[in-house]
């Protein structure tokens, strides 16, 4: 399975470390040790769609279309501008929109990961498979979502960044929405798939 990395996302890539390098850089001399520990987490993400590319094209595992240049975009988001630029202090809703983007774009990206590990047997029905496939979907979007919750809390626990910020009312807030979203993602694909198969 050939992924590729696109043009745009490695410039994207890099004008983000760049503008991220040189918040860090700003953090240091203002002596704003918070932000920089956000800034420095933030550059080491930026690589992670990319990590992420390189595994599934060893594996032979699809990704959705623009996956790097989407994943780009939610850690600017996330990192950048809500930690840094204070968008989660000025916007009460943008943390509950990462979260349901989050959500629901991790069932897209599992709908494709399955394609390339589990193959309909003969015997299956087709709607049967779409539950079975739909299910794992749901699942894979819960678990990343708890994964992200947990690297809130030890980057709290560990570095002081304060990303969990409302605490239990914060991550289960969190974790609902998540599952909302990721639900309501999954009876769109099982819907839209039932009509492609009837036509």
């Amino acid at each position: 399975m050939n992924n590729k990395n696109s043009k745009l996302s490695i410039g994207i890539a890099a004008l983000f470390e760049i503008i991220l390098i040189t918040t860090a850089i700003f953090n240091i001399v203002s002596k704003q040790w918070k932000d920089l520990t956000i800034s420095l987490i933030a550059i080491v993400c930026i690589i992670l769609p990319f990590i992420i590319t390189y595994i599934a094209n060893i594996k032979n595992l699809a990704l959705p279309p623009n996956f790097q240049l989407i994943s780009l975009s939610f850690i600017l988001f996330a990192q950048y501008f809500g930690e840094i630029l204070k968008f989660y202090r000025k916007f009460f809703w943008w943390d509950l929109f990462l979260h349901a983007l989050f959500g629901s774009y991790a069932v897209i990206v599992a709908l494709y990961l399955i394609k390339g590990v589990v193959k309909k047997e003969k015997e299956t029905s087709e709607n049967r498979f779409t539950i079975f496939t739909i299910i794992f979907a749901f699942c894979f979007s819960i678990t990343l979502g708890i994964l992200w919750e947990m690297f809130e809390f030890v980057g709290d626990f560990l570095f002081k960044a304060h990303m969990v910020k409302g605490g239990l009312v914060d991550t289960s807030t969190d974790i609902l929405i998540k599952i909302l979203s990721a639900f309501i993602t999954s009876i769109v694909y099982y819907y839209r798939n039932r009509k492609l198969i009837k036509s």
